[in-house]
């Protein structure tokens, strides 16, 4: 296979990589909100497992909204900027994360039987959200990241994670 049918498979794959970090966030974060869920409901679940696996995700969901801004949103408005609009939008609900991140990592560093409905509403309105921010991101942005010219940069570089689903399937079963 010469070299531009890979680079052009390497592109192609960049939407469904995207597709498929998304997805892996909505398991973890389905993960966690049952865990908490379950918490509040009195099972034997240590706050310390809760924060670790929380900490975890938050850190996985702002890796990949930084990659997004810093490199995978500038690649694109470089070569579609048609799509500034719709960049600069997913650029506010990444503050908009960002924001209920930083209260969910406040709220679960006290996390007790007292809070726990507290945490598991924030869960509830981040869910709501990075649903309907994924749903519109891949909509929009998935057909041009699969087009989109990567020159030298990796998949992780522009989307700030990369998801091995495999590897990811094993290591949660």
């Amino acid at each position: 296979m010469a070299s531009t049918d890979l680079d052009a498979n390497r592109a192609r794959a960049l939407g469904q990589e995207l597709v498929a970090i998304h997805d892996w966030l909505r398991t973890e974060l389905t993960r966690i909100r049952v865990n908490v869920t379950a918490y509040a409901a009195g099972s034997e679940l240590r706050p310390t497992q809760l924060r670790a696996h929380c900490t975890a995700f938050c850190a996985a969901l702002t890796r990949h909204h930084t990659g997004e801004d810093t490199a995978g949103f500038p690649a694109l408005a470089g070569q579609f900027p048609e799509l500034a609009p719709v960049l600069a939008e997913l650029r506010t609900d990444h503050q908009l994360v960002a924001d209920i991140l930083r209260r969910l990592t406040e709220l679960l560093d006290s996390i007790g039987p007292d809070n726990a409905d507290t945490v598991r509403r924030e869960l509830d309105g981040l869910a709501a959200i990075l649903e309907s921010h994924f749903h519109w991101e891949e909509r929009r942005l998935v057909q041009a990241f699969d087009e989109l010219d990567m020159g030298t940069s990796t998949g992780e570089e522009l989307l700030g994670v990369t998801v091995a689903v495999d590897r990811m399937r094993s290591a949660r079963d």
